[in-house]
């Protein structure tokens, strides 16, 4: 099947340049590829970490289309495909990294595999928003910790993007949910039905000694990395599961090892970077849009509007740190 023409898309040719708005050639899917039409983009801090050239762990070979995270409408299937169909609403986390081209283009062909069935009641753009942050929050909370109904969890950054998600995943789960978060935030964490505790005024003890009577938390995730590692090794209860997608400092290992107390890190962009895992990531998504459809996720998109000529200020938004939300980029609404 050819797919002949060309496609708008914004190419990055240097590291922390700038995106030049282009019309390159429309790909075309091969053997087990879905060609997208791309409705949204959303813009996750690591895309920035990307252009930038500061991602040891997640490069892209310049000249380069990034995004990583997409939604979008199929427009054909390459060979073997059988699980898409033409007008299919589908999302996915899909490119970006690895050489392989990201969701700021009209049109991507991607592995059929990353995909799954867009949230019937979420927008393009709310769709976009969830699947780097709830395939991580996942991998982390459901594939290396287990959790399971009654047990206590404690979200490290519970209002940033893979925070938010895990403290809604953990929820959904029938977990008892504590985050951290600034006081600025606390309504918010409140209003998905969690705990919050102010890490700036509450240190590891006091807040362990509060809502634990000092036994310490079953699952602990961080997201933040650092000191934020540290105090999960403290804040674990005996026998728990401490879980990073920033474990990548060096740390002290007593506090851990004191508890009996396991750790376990989280890398997403290894199925993009290897090829190893793909169809995990496609089922992932099969069921947190399973659990959307059921009311019990909710995305947080900010309410500023992108698109396609304008993916640069995208970024400076996500920088500035002042978003409601996932950014998102509006590629063809």
């Amino acid at each position: 099947m050819t797919y002949a023409h060309t496609m708008k898309a914004a190419v990055l040719e240097r590291h922390d340049g700038p995106f030049r708005h282009a019309d390159i050639a429309r790909p075309t899917p091969g053997p087990g590829q879905v060609l997208v039409r791309i409705k949204a983009s959303g813009v996750n801090p690591l895309d920035l970490k990307i252009r930038a050239g500061k991602a040891d762990h997640a490069r892209q070979p310049l000249p380069a289309i990034l995004g990583i995270d997409m939604a979008g409408v199929v427009e054909g299937v390459g060979e073997g495909v059988t699980a898409w169909r033409p007008g299919d609403e589908v999302y996915g986390m899909t490119g970006g990294v690895g050489g392989i081209q990201g969701s700021l283009a009209q049109y991507a062909a991607v592995d059929a595999s990353l995909l799954a069935r867009k949230p019937a009641h979420f927008s393009m753009r709310e769709a976009a928003s969830l699947p780097l942050v709830f395939i991580t929050a996942w991998e982390g909370l459901v594939d290396r910790a287990k959790v399971r109904a009654g047990q206590t969890v404690l979200v490290q950054g519970g209002s940033g993007g893979v925070g938010h998600a895990v403290v809604q995943l953990a929820l959904a789960m029938g977990a008892r949910v504590f985050a951290t978060a600034s006081a600025a935030h606390a309504d918010l964490i409140r209003s998905w039905g969690a705990m919050p505790i102010d890490y700036r005024s509450t240190d590891v003890e006091a807040y362990v000694a509060a809502h634990t009577h000092g036994r310490g938390f079953d699952i602990v995730y961080d997201t933040a990395g650092g000191e934020s590692l540290d105090a999960s090794f403290k804040a674990v209860a005996r026998f728990g599961h401490v879980v990073s997608s920033l474990g990548w400092g060096t740390h002290a290992l007593a506090p851990l090892s004191f508890r009996a107390a396991t750790y376990s890190g989280v890398f997403t962009l290894l199925p993009l970077l290897t090829g190893e895992g793909k169809p995990h990531h496609g089922e992932i998504l099969r069921d947190v849009a399973a659990l959307a459809e059921a009311g019990k996720i909710a995305p947080r998109v900010d309410a500023k509007r992108f698109d396609l000529t304008s993916v640069a200020q995208a970024h400076a938004w996500v920088e500035s740190r002042q978003a409601q939300g996932k950014v998102v980029v509006d590629i063809d609404p």
